[in-house]
């Protein structure tokens, strides 16, 4: 009986294991002794000019004005003191991103926090008390296996020696995806969804927050943990994310 001719590796496969070989930059495959390549960092990973507080892109001709805004953050500001974002949700990252938010690949982890401490040092923001990620939902936990924003905040801590806890924020209750939705209904998808130990209270009282997250849309997610953590006494708050989804004008 004739052998039966294997079958082709399906491409997402095969990006997947290019992905995890030691040697070769996650983004273009290129022999390269970092997970992604110099090259690709000076290509994709350019310094932008960034609001203060949303960390939206800003125009080049605001690139040396400090503490600039967004006029949106003008109008309406948000809950945040300061928002920093390393990168730009868009080709390469967001895909890198995805891959390691819900394939568990771990072994990107240091390269993403690396973009986001980089971020952070030019930014020479201030040393919060806490560093703490956004909190999953039990469901959201068991779908994923691990909470990749508790992951890098995690190891972010251990770098800049700040404290990190992942049960001291709570998520109480399972929400919609944020991604499946319009912009205008985020915060409303958001609203009631977390609260904070009521026994670590007194932790928090008085202290400078930042929060971690991997993606920053709308701001919604953040926005509602700001607003939660200033009622409960917080003096400061932070977002420190890896990218920033640009605006449509920007795309």
């Amino acid at each position: 009986m004739p052998d039966r001719p294997l079958a082709a590796p399906k491409p997402a496969l095969v990006a997947r294991v290019l992905q995890r070989c030691a040697g070769q930059c996650a983004v273009c495959h290129a022999w390269s002794q970092q997970t992604i390549c110099e090259p690709c960092l000076q290509r994709y990973a350019p310094v932008q000019p960034r609001c203060w507080t949303c960390a939206t892109r800003l125009p080049q001709a605001l690139v040396d004005r400090p503490r600039a805004q967004c006029g949106r953050c003008l109008v309406a500001p948000p809950p945040l003191d300061r928002t920093v974002a390393a990168l730009d949700y868009a080709f390469p990252w967001d895909g890198l991103l995805q891959h390691f938010k819900y394939h568990e690949a771990l072994e990107l982890r240091d390269s993403l926090l690396e973009r986001l401490n980089a971020a952070l040092t030019a930014a020479e923001v201030d040393a919060p008390d806490w560093l703490l990620a956004v909190p999953l939902s039990a469901q959201r936990l068991r779908e994923r296996g691990y909470n990749q924003a508790h992951e890098m905040a995690r190891a972010l801590a251990r770098r800049r020696e700040l404290r990190s806890d992942p049960a001291l924020l709570l998520r109480v209750r399972h929400n919609e995806r944020q991604a499946g939705l319009r912009l205008e209904a985020r915060a409303a998808n958001v609203r009631g969804v977390f609260a904070i130990d009521p026994l670590r209270l007194p932790q928090l009282r008085g202290t400078h927050v930042a929060l971690l997250d991997d993606v920053m849309t709308s701001g919604a997610t953040l926005f509602e943990l700001a607003r939660l953590l200033r009622q409960a006494g917080v003096m400061s708050v932070q977002a420190w994310v890896v990218a920033r989804t640009p605006e449509p004008s920007d795309q």
